[in-house]
């Protein structure tokens, strides 16, 4: 098993900066590709980025690309994403999810083995 635990989500305005940790625990970090995804109010969950086990893959959804950064240490078992230049459209749950395989196919939730219970980000005008 896999704990999940996601934090530094709340309210920003238009143009502004957060970042997302995501604390793991229970088995080697570095065993696991890592994912951000979201979800907001009445939509699908949907991809954000993906990192690979070492740190030196990722994949961005094209409507963060630019703007979000996602990283890894896995000394602190810890994946994060940095999001700036935020947007009223990225209002969402953000969740981080684990996964032993890394591929193109990152990018689909149903990949994820363990998944953690979101933070809420609200970005307004």
């Amino acid at each position: 098993q896999v704990q999940l635990v996601e934090s530094g989500g709340g309210l920003v305005q238009a143009g502004g900066s957060l970042r997302l940790s995501c604390a793991a625990s229970g088995r080697t970090f570095s065993n696991y590709a890592m994912g951000w995804f979201r979800q907001a109010p009445g939509k699908e969950r949907e991809f954000v980025a993906t990192i690979s086990w070492s740190g030196g893959s990722t994949l961005y959804a094209d409507s963060v690309k630019g703007r979000f950064t996602i990283s890894r240490d896995n000394a602190k078992n810890t994946v994060y994403l940095q999001m700036n230049s935020l947007k009223p459209e990225d209002t969402a749950v953000y969740y981080c999810a684990a996964d032993r395989s890394f591929s193109r196919g990152s990018v689909y939730p149903g990949v994820y083995e363990y998944w953690g219970r979101g933070t809420q980000v609200t970005v307004t005008v």
